[in-house]
């Protein structure tokens, strides 16, 4: 577990210093890229699903990428976006066109459904802990 958290940081810091993250955010996307991996791992194994495990590690990644924002007074993309690299079914594109290219179409769509379903979940997850944390701030400043 301590390994694969390890390589999702490296991939995550990877892709922060490709997409110009700030010096000073960059460890901290890895931070969140490593804690959505943990938590994908985790809900693979628990509930046996690719699809609710890949939500559950996206979801994870954009609570604590929105704690980190309000923390850091970074927007939340600073450590959204390179958080949720390691949840990218990039395997399962690759596996579906491979499958394409050998004719086995039964494999390709499963594959390709799979990794659809897995890209629409990770959306969701983003979205729905946006819309929260968006809620959360409005109702801060109107309670002020």
């Amino acid at each position: 577990m301590l390994q694969a958290a390890l390589y999702a940081f490296i991939c995550t810091v990877g892709f922060a210093v490709i997409f110009n993250i700030p010096k000073k955010n960059i460890v901290q996307s890895g931070i969140v890229g490593a804690i959505g991996w943990i938590v994908y791992i985790n809900a693979q194994t628990l509930l046996a699903s690719v699809v609710f495990a890949a939500f559950a590690g996206a979801f994870a990644v954009g609570i604590v990428g929105e704690i980190f924002a309000r923390v850091y007074k970074e927007p939340g993309t600073v450590f959204v976006v390179p958080g949720i690299i390691p949840l990218v079914p990039g395997y399962g594109l690759y596996y579906a066109m491979l499958q394409s290219v050998e004719n086995n179409y039964d494999a390709a769509i499963q594959s390709g459904l799979e990794t659809f379903l897995v890209a629409i979940a990770i959306a969701c997850a983003v979205i729905s802990t946006t819309s929260i944390g968006r809620m959360i701030k409005r109702g801060m400043i109107n309670r002020q």
